[in-house]
């Protein structure tokens, strides 16, 4: 969920933004909050450096469908994104608790929960989109070319981005609208997702099944049919693969916090445990935009290969 869910909710006379950036807040966990202030400062880095070298490794590859990639890189965009704006402010925002600069304080929660609902919504939407463009490949096959054109993934990536920004919009005028907007396109988004493999995972049974009835069949061209048949179903195996671990990373990183940013609705007030623990769930969140790089080069092997090709590229120019 975005990192200013409960921002509006009211804690005795004072919200919960007033409290997070109080000495009733910050008292006693320094350590707590240099720790975190640390690990975000150190995240940020990875993850600019990370996306930066997948943007420029899809740049340069070929190899992958023009409207996949085109959803990749939108990802790999707002999680770079994330690691130069969200990761930093935050990080100042952190540092500002420890100092008692109230004001930075509130600027900077303010600023980072802003930019971050509109990051978020992009990442929650493009994964999806990831998701059922996957389901398309295998259930038109010949068809899919035709029907998912890369002007009309540009058209949707391109909503994507402008309803990332109308949530912003949104934001200053009622955070608390936004982040139940944003609630709502996670659980959508989840939905779509499970629907969406489930349906793959259901089609890949049935193709194996075809292509083991085939096989049984002496005529060699149906052989030859069939073990086309199992190079495209192993093919589409391993798309699918790496798309649901970029899910289940997402779904990891999100749910505790997600969980924790209900539990002042539930108990009706705020303890300086429950809030350090959403803001240790909220840092878990950032993480999710440093893995996706590490998940791109170990489980497609297309972008692994382009980043090691700019790697290797880069190390000669270095050593000239």
């Amino acid at each position: 969920m975005s990192m200013n869910a409960n921002l509006t909710e009211i804690v005795g006379k004072k919200t919960y933004l007033e409290y997070v950036c109080s000495k009733r807040f910050t008292g006693g966990i320094d350590h707590h909050l240099i720790f975190l202030s640390t690990f975000v400062v150190f995240l940020s880095m990875f993850t600019s450096l990370g996306n930066a070298l997948i943007l420029v490794a899809l740049r340069k590859e070929s190899t992958l469908g023009s409207p996949s990639k085109l959803l990749l890189r939108s990802l790999a965009t707002s999680d770079f994104c994330v690691g130069i704006l969200s990761d930093p402010l935050y990080a100042i925002n952190l540092a500002s608790e420890i100092n008692e600069d109230w004001r930075v304080c509130y600027y900077a929660f303010s600023l980072t929960a802003l930019i971050y609902s509109a990051l978020c919504t992009v990442s929650l939407l493009t994964t999806c989109a990831i998701s059922v463009d996957r389901l398309l490949a295998l259930s038109l096959g010949i068809r899919y070319r035709e029907t998912v054109t890369l002007k009309r993934v540009y058209g949707i990536v391109i909503t994507f981005w402008i309803l990332a920004i109308a949530v912003s919009a949104v934001y200053l005028k009622s955070p608390k609208i936004a982040t139940r907007f944003i609630q709502t396109v996670f659980f959508s988004c989840l939905s779509a997702s499970v629907f969406s493999h489930t349906m793959i995972f259901f089609n890949l049974r049935q193709h194996r099944t075809r292509v083991q009835d085939r096989r049984s069949l002496e005529d060699p061209p149906i052989a030859c049919s069939s073990l086309r048949s199992e190079v495209n179903i192993a093919k589409h195996k391993k798309a699918v693969s790496s798309v649901l671990w970029v899910q289940l990373a997402l779904l990891t990183c999100y749910l505790p916090y997600s969980v924790i940013v209900t539990l002042p609705n539930i108990r009706g007030e705020l303890s300086q445990t429950l809030v350090l623990s959403q803001q240790y769930a909220a840092v878990f969140v950032l993480v999710n935009s440093s893995l996706n790089p590490l998940l791109y080069c170990w489980k497609i092997l297309e972008v692994r290969q382009a980043v090691v090709a700019t790697l290797k590229k880069w190390h000669c120019s270095s050593t000239d």
